[in-house]
């Protein structure tokens, strides 16, 4: 009997990193102690006034246009100008359930082939795939930082030839690295000359440790495509409220966008949306200074107690993420790797094969967040450094799971 399901969507399988969050649920549940390294998800409290904003419009119950609010658009705009200088108008940004259904949008209105550094997100592939557009992987290296160079980026472009469309993918703070990219003049350069598009995954930028904005938009903006949302700086992750801002000169792209999302969600929940104004228009600079020295603490520890001969790691710069690679030749996978780490130390991870690298390479990523971002903020001064004995009283799960880890690597 023939399968009822289409090919392309019967390849595709769980999301990893939700159901790496799933297991260490399950587990923990069992009475088993987990060191929950494997989900990235903000530890910290929405801001209050957001909060406010959202209960003040719990009663809202209308639909709001395809589009989202105008208001809204408009204060993103503003966001990304202050931060980039590129203008995108708000008739230019659609509004959608999380930057991930923003991106699932692109791919299925993108006619042509994907180009995505490896390491990648886990949902750009297959994303790509129930758009029906083919993905071509471009190895990146430790050396430079995880993210493709301009000649790296002007080979695959020369191999791939001119007969199609194509969207490179770019994520910087990066998700599984927690690198920034410093390259984006020179591969702009590279994608003008070859007409290529620009998805600019901005998820994280207001998550840069060295407190700057860094977008390719400002230096590729006719063909630099935009998606943002709430989820990381601001902490709203099960809000899904994002966005995909689209250059100017893209109206057709836009049109059908906006088709798409009229014939699958119609429009974005209307409490969050008219929340994500005040998130979008007030002066949180304060609260995503802390969020940043916090992270950038516990990165630091993480980072500092587990490079050594065993383990290879970069610092982290950026997200909440950093990507450690075990000397350790027993097991033949990075999934492997990471089944025998979770049975042995209790610690959960996502094996470097989830994110576009050879299952033979022994990377994973490593998420540090599995500690109370809302005691950890609350114990927190804007004029004080983040002490080692700090994180070690806020962050002890951390503290205690890269404790096992280094010993586990050590042996």
């Amino acid at each position: 009997m023939k399968s009822k399901v289409k090919k392309n969507i019967l390849k595709l399988k769980e999301s990893s990193t939700l159901a790496i969050n799933e297991k260490s649920k399950n587990l923990i549940k069992s009475g088993k102690k987990i060191y929950r390294f494997g989900f990235g998800q903000s530890p910290f409290q929405i801001p209050n006034k957001i909060v406010e904003t959202l209960k003040l419009n719990a009663h809202r119950k209308e639909y709001l246009p395809i589009q989202g609010l105008p208001e809204l658009r408009e204060n993103i705009s503003k966001y990304l100008f202050e931060r980039s200088g590129v203008k995108y108008s708000k008739e230019n940004i659609l509004i959608t359930p999380g930057s991930k259904e923003a991106m699932l949008l692109m791919h299925v209105t993108f006619n042509g082939d994907i180009i995505t550094p490896a390491p990648s997100w886990v949902s750009y592939e297959p994303q790509a795939e129930i758009g029906t557009n083919k993905v071509h992987w471009l190895e990146t290296s430790r050396e430079n930082n995880w993210f493709p160079s301009a000649k790296e980026l002007e080979n695959i472009l020369k191999r791939l030839g001119k007969s199609k469309n194509k969207i490179l993918i770019l994520n910087s703070p990066n998700n599984p690295s927690g690198a920034i990219c410093d390259n984006l003049k020179e591969l702009a350069k590279v994608a003008k000359k070859n007409n290529l598009i620009i998805l600019s995954d901005e998820i994280y930028t207001d998550l840069s440790f060295d407190n700057s904005y860094k977008s390719i938009s400002k230096f590729y903006p006719e063909s630099t495509f935009i998606s943002g949302g709430l989820s990381k700086w601001c902490g709203a992750g099960g809000w899904r409220l994002g966005f995909l801002a689209v250059p100017s000169g893209m109206k057709d792209f836009m049109n059908s966008l906006k088709s798409l999302a009229s014939e699958s969600y119609s429009t974005v929940n209307t409490p969050t949306q008219f929340a994500a104004v005040e998130a979008y228009h007030g002066d949180y600079e304060e609260y995503k200074l802390k969020v940043r020295s916090i992270l950038n603490a516990v990165g630091l520890y993480v980072y500092n107690n587990l490079k050594s001969n065993k383990i290879l790691i970069n610092p982290p710069q950026g997200a909440f993420y950093l990507m450690p690679e075990f000397k350790n030749k027993r097991y033949k996978t990075s999934a492997k790797l990471c089944d025998a780490i979770l049975n042995e130390t209790g610690v959960a991870m996502l094996p470097g094969s989830d994110f576009g690298f050879k299952p033979k390479r022994m990377l994973t990523r490593l998420s540090y967040t599995d500690f109370n971002g809302v005691e950890f903020f609350k114990n927190v001064s804007i004029n004080k450094s983040i002490s080692e004995e700090m994180v070690k009283t806020y962050a002890p799960n951390v503290v205690e799971g890269v404790s096992k880890l280094s010993n586990w690597a050590k042996n």
